[in-house]
């Protein structure tokens, strides 16, 4: 069992930047593959970027690509989205995920555990 609890989401104004964070309970946080997800109002969950178990491959959603990064402490048990350049159409609310699954994933559903959520508002 893992919990995921996300932190750092807020308001902030257009080509601003924030930095989220998840942290994980367990000792087992390296055996997972982590993802980023944003929801925006009325939408499914969409993909944004996810990185491999120890850190050496990472993938994103093409509108994120030079923009965002995803990176992971192990020793922390964390995993973080570093968002730059933020636009009002990246409003939503940010969720990371977990999964066993080896490969980099970028469905909600290949993901086995989810936090609750935090919300980034980017004003015009």
């Amino acid at each position: 069992q893992v919990q995921l609890v996300e932190s750092g989401g807020g308001l902030v104004q257009a080509g601003g930047s924030l930095r989220l964070s998840c942290a994980a309970s367990g000792r087992t946080f390296s055996s997972y593959a982590m993802g980023w997800f944003l929801q925006a109002p009325g939408k499914e969950h969409e993909f944004v970027a996810a990185i491999s178990r120890g850190g050496a491959s990472i993938t994103y959603e093409s509108s994120v690509k030079g923009r965002f990064t995803i990176s992971r402490d192990n020793a922390e048990n964390t995993v973080y989205l570093q968002m730059n350049s933020l636009k009002p159409e990246d409003t939503a609310v940010y969720y990371c995920a977990a999964t066993r699954q080896t490969g980099l994933r970028g469905r909600w559903t290949d993901y086995d555990y989810w936090g609750q959520g935090t919300q980034v508002t980017v004003s015009s």
